[in-house]
């Protein structure tokens, strides 16, 4: 039963067509390709996270895979998200990741060689709760009512250490 003077809950946040999604990811690897990498990577700042090239091993083809990820910095460490545009299947990167660990990104200033890793306890909700310093509208919690499975949260450690 319900407690009727419990507040009704929060409408999901809205979040565009899939279509749409996938569209925009397009245009984003185009900008960076055509402008020569002057375009589509930035360093994280109040309110906004920042964008880097994650390139990784393809789990089934051993072939060579680059995404562009949104990303905050917590110390030496660089910190994602392993969503889908907030679909319900895991990325693909993430699923190569957890085949082959090794990988490296792009970065503003350059290229650095990464670790991945899960996650998890109070580490988890502490590096979840830091992207909301880094984006502007619904908190991350909200929109993760909007998938089913939790969203892993994904460190990439430098490599040398």
């Amino acid at each position: 039963m319900t407690d009727p003077a419990a507040p009704p809950p929060a409408p999901l946040p809205a979040v565009p067509p899939r279509w749409f999604i996938r569209t925009a990811w397009v245009v984003h690897r185009a900008l960076y390709r055509i402008s020569g990498g002057r375009l589509g990577l930035s360093r994280p700042r109040p309110g906004k996270y920042g964008m880097l090239r994650l390139h990784t091993v393809g789990r089934r083809t051993g072939e060579p895979r680059v995404a562009i990820v949104a990303y905050y910095e917590d110390g030496p460490d660089l910190v994602t998200m392993a969503m889908n545009g907030w679909a319900e299947a895991h990325p693909a990167w993430w699923l190569n990741l957890q085949a082959h660990p090794d990988a490296s990104v792009d970065l503003p200033g350059g290229t650095r060689r990464v670790r991945a890793r899960e996650a998890h306890g109070v580490e988890r909700e502490r590096l979840w709760a830091g992207f909301d310093a880094y984006s502007e509208g619904p908190s991350m919690a909200e929109y993760a009512r909007l998938r089913a499975r939790r969203t892993p949260v994904v460190v990439l450690e430098p490599a040398d250490r």
